[in-house]
């Protein structure tokens, strides 16, 4: 009864998830896709705590309840600014689950070995699962536990460091320590002999020799990784962690998790691959901590950024009749989105053409800025991605760039040895103005120099962006 309500209880699990993930791909059935999670998520929950081999229902009870007071404070806290790095920290903790998990499974694994007959056969649950493989299963399961303690290691420390480039704590530059990628190849061999070693042996030393070794790779990869590239450094961890959780799905001998596993694996994958087509990178350079990546000086960057106020910007939006507005970042930190949509409805009152350029990885994740559009309220016909609005700003009369930096940076098509360099970029300069709304005069968060800030038709609109536009607004009847 208890198998049949578990597997039973699974499949729908999966089938809630599935939906979830295809909700997920579209903003109107986004909320819902929500709920489909959530709603597998608590069945998978309640029926592996009352399944087979369960146990210590009230140390179960107690940890959930925990765990769901922690993640209703972050919820409830956490600004939508933060949400890239609250993401990049869950990846962290699903990684540092697989290793403990792992672990866990390579000392019952021995507890068990080391049993007579009789002893085996009083097992339950996880301990009886293995008492009951063959020689050829062990040695199966030796590699599906390891790959799981090392997909899950690389996870935990590179999103660490990913947590922390986005959230400001760590250097967004590319950094590698002396011997660059050499130190990488030499812990990925390290961690294949271990590989070998275990398989031939199941000791805990090549366990834990590949445990650090994994370790390190995940800090090194993620360090030699600059700011540019984060967005598809959180969705390549996310497949990490998806793979990860599959690999100890297969040695605990749950189904569920490496269903749920390999969605998350392969969708994370995916969706890297997608940002990396879409920013003209290489899939494998990127992932592999920007292997083969520019090596020469960058070009200097020549004139004088000069700035323009509220009352010059309203005077050139009252003669415009096309005006298209690039958010990024910048607007997401200063909470402007609610000013920009009061803007956008102000300007389409006077019958101006007004549309959004959106480009893929504006913001620090996929969809960042498509969501905070949304939620000001601004219509989904006139926010249009990168591929469908590029070509129209030669005959745009105004551009205003609230808070990017990197996505409309000239730089990408002009400098060979730029760390952008082939990155698809909003060609706003072509506009016949253009207006940056911008704190001061630092560079992005690839700390890379904007010649878009420098160009004869661009002006600097200095301040908060939500300030900045409330001026605006006070100029616009």
């Amino acid at each position: 009864m208890e198998f049949g309500f578990t597997t039973a209880a699974y499949v729908v699990a999966a089938v809630l998830f599935i939906l979830s993930l295809g909700g997920l791909s579209g903003q109107e059935s986004a909320k819902r896709a929500v709920w489909y999670g959530i709603t597998g998520m608590a069945l998978a929950v309640f029926a592996t705590i009352v399944g087979p081999g369960a146990g210590l229902w009230p140390a179960s009870l107690i940890l959930i309840i925990l765990g769901g007071a922690v993640g209703y404070q972050l919820a409830t806290k956490v600004q939508m600014t933060q949400m890239p790095e609250l993401v990049a920290a869950m990846h962290s903790l699903v990684g540092l689950a697989a290793v403990f998990v792992g672990f866990i499974a390579h000392i019952e694994l021995g507890r068990v070995l080391a049993m007579d007959p009789v002893q085996r056969e009083a097992l339950h649950g996880f301990a009886a699962l293995l008492a009951h493989k063959e020689p050829v299963e062990l040695a199966i399961l030796r590699v599906e536990l390891f790959l799981g303690v090392f997909i899950g290691a690389v996870t935990f420390t590179g999103s660490v460091i990913a947590y922390g480039k986005l959230a400001g704590k760590v250097s967004s530059a590319a950094t590698k320590l002396p011997g660059g990628h050499l130190l990488n190849i030499t812990a990925a061999a390290l961690s294949l002999i271990c590989l070998v070693w275990y398989f031939n042996t199941g000791g805990l030393l090549p366990l834990m020799l590949m445990t650090l070794a994994a370790l390190f790779i995940g800090y090194h990869l993620i360090m030699g990784i600059g700011g540019a590239d984060m967005p598809v450094v959180v969705s390549m961890l996310n497949s990490y962690s998806g793979w990860a959780a599959a690999a100890i799905g297969f040695s605990l001998g749950n189904d569920l998790l490496i269903v749920v596993g390999a969605l998350v694996g392969s969708s994370g994958a995916i969706l890297s691959y997608i940002m990396c087509k879409a920013m003209n990178r290489s899939f494998v350079s990127v992932i592999l901590g920007g292997f083969g990546g520019p090596a020469g000086e960058q070009m200097a960057v020549e004139g004088e950024q000069i700035a323009i106020d509220a009352e010059g910007v309203a005077s050139a939006l009252e003669e415009a009749d096309s005006v298209i507005i690039i958010p990024g970042y910048g607007m997401a930190v200063a909470q402007a989105q609610q000013n920009v949509a009061e803007l956008t409805k102000r300007l389409r009152a006077k019958g101006k053409t007004v549309r959004f350029a959106i480009h893929p990885v504006a913001g620090r994740l996929p969809g960042h800025m498509n969501v905070l559009l949304a939620e000001a309220k601004v219509p989904y016909d006139i926010v249009l991605e990168m591929d469908e609005i590029n070509e129209d700003f030669p005959t745009t009369d105004v551009a205003i760039v609230i808070g990017s930096n990197d996505i409309v940076n000239p730089a990408a098509q002009d400098d060979p040895n730029s760390p952008i360099a082939g990155m698809p970029v909003l060609e706003c300069w072509k506009a016949k103005q253009v207006f940056v709304s911008k704190r001061g005069q630092g560079t992005g968060y690839s700390g890379i120099e904007n010649p878009l800030f420098f160009k004869e038709n661009t002006r600097m609109f200095y301040g908060d962006a939500k300030k900045s536009l409330e001026e605006l607004l006070a100029k616009i009847s």
